[in-house]
């Protein structure tokens, strides 16, 4: 038998793999923490609107780069649950416009989500169990249940908080492919509302000093609107279709 067959070598590769899981859970802790200190304050409407001219400079000089930098913001500040996300969402709006906002925010969103995901199923699983155990059980029972779209449905309705999801979902047995494409469809909608709501903002000194309420011009009415009712028509089309496909194989049989 070979040294690299002994039994020893087993519990000494368990214990090598703790090791690594707590280096990288103390380094991702750390990040948060130095993130949150240093950029938390950053992200809010006031410092981005005293900060206006310059970013608007910034981006004629280097769009591309700008982008760049607004995409990994972004993912980081979702990846490690960090608030600011809806604030950094109407400023994509106004920063990039429509299209490109949208762009930006939709991937950036799904790609931080899919990084706490992770986080939560490799790093944190003990501390978010605790945290959200009674949680679970029924994430767990709704997921068997109505496979996919049960996130797809999570992600049309605002009632979950967006980093609740993703950790809780990081204990759950769902794929992270799954994960990923589900939510990123599951998004869309809500994503592209808050953005056309801060494309439609001449400025963020506006917005800083008027809120949300102070621009909410009929059309973004509208679009809440339709975003509000959007996850209730799919529900009840999505029951319409598993009732007659229940039905039709009832007749088969």
């Amino acid at each position: 038998m070979n040294s690299s067959d002994s039994p020893s070598d087993a519990p000494k590769a368990g214990r090598n793999g703790n090791v690594k899981k707590i280096v990288l859970f103390i380094i991702v802790l750390a990040a948060a923490i130095f993130a949150y200190v240093k950029f938390g304050d950053a992200l809010t409407l006031e410092n981005l609107a005293a900060q206006e001219t310059a970013l608007r400079d910034a981006r004629a000089d280097a769009p591309l780069l700008v982008f760049a930098i607004g995409f990994l913001i972004y993912v980081a500040v979702t990846g490690l649950s960090l608030p600011g996300a809806a604030v950094l969402t109407l400023a994509a709006g106004w920063f990039f416009g429509f299209w490109q906002g949208s762009l930006l925010v939709s991937f950036a969103s799904t790609s931080g989500a899919t990084l706490a995901l992770l986080f939560s199923r490799y790093l944190f699983r003990d501390t978010i169990q605790a945290k959200f155990g009674d949680r679970l059980a029924k994430f767990n029972e709704n997921l068997e249940r109505e496979g996919p779209f049960y996130l797809f449905t999570l992600r049309l309705i605002p009632l979950v908080p967006f980093f609740v999801i993703n950790l809780v979902m990081g204990l759950t047995p769902i794929r992270t492919r799954t994960f990923w494409w589900v939510s990123q469809l599951g998004m869309i909608s809500g994503t592209a509302v808050y953005v056309y709501a801060g494309a439609a903002v001449p400025s963020l000194q506006e917005l800083a000093e008027r809120g949300l309420g102070g621009i909410l011009s009929p059309k973004v009415i509208i679009a809440f609107v339709i975003l509000g009712l959007f996850p209730v028509t799919v529900k009840k089309i999505m029951a319409a279709m598993r009732k007659r496909r229940d039905a039709e194989g009832s007749v088969a049989n």
